[in-house]
């Protein structure tokens, strides 16, 4: 996957995670794509050098079994670590450091005001 700017995270980490585990395809990405960082032992290429683009593809199609199950399993635990559940906790813990509220239990929201005009149950006549 070769995007010239950040983007395309989830398609890379969507082709780890369908990949066969006995007989697991190489990931050939472009350095430049976000999931360039947390997949490092995919093959990074820079797609603005051909050249070296063939080279990494010929390399990959040559690659040995093991070698690219090593690759494969490596990025599979990165995967398994850096889940959605562990995203959105880091994420919720930023927000609470934003708001200086670190060290401290989630606050309840306080009960609206009432209405000034009266309730009256649906079932009221």
């Amino acid at each position: 996957m070769t995007p010239l700017h950040d983007g395309m995270n989830l398609v890379a980490k969507e082709y780890v995670a369908a990949q066969n585990p006995a007989d697991p395809g190489v990931l050939v990405l472009s350095k430049f794509a976000g999931a360039a960082n947390e997949l490092d032992t995919a093959l990074l290429v820079n797609p603005n050098d051909i050249d070296g683009m063939a080279r990494t593809i010929a390399m990959a199609l040559s690659m040995p079994l093991l070698e690219r199950r090593m690759r494969w399993e490596a990025m599979m635990a990165k995967l398994q670590r850096h889940s959605i559940q562990h995203w959105f906790t880091r994420f919720v813990e930023t927000l609470r450091e934003t708001r200086g509220e670190a060290e401290t239990p989630m606050q309840m929201v306080a009960e609206p005001p009432a209405p000034p005009w009266p309730l009256r149950s649906v079932n009221a006549r």
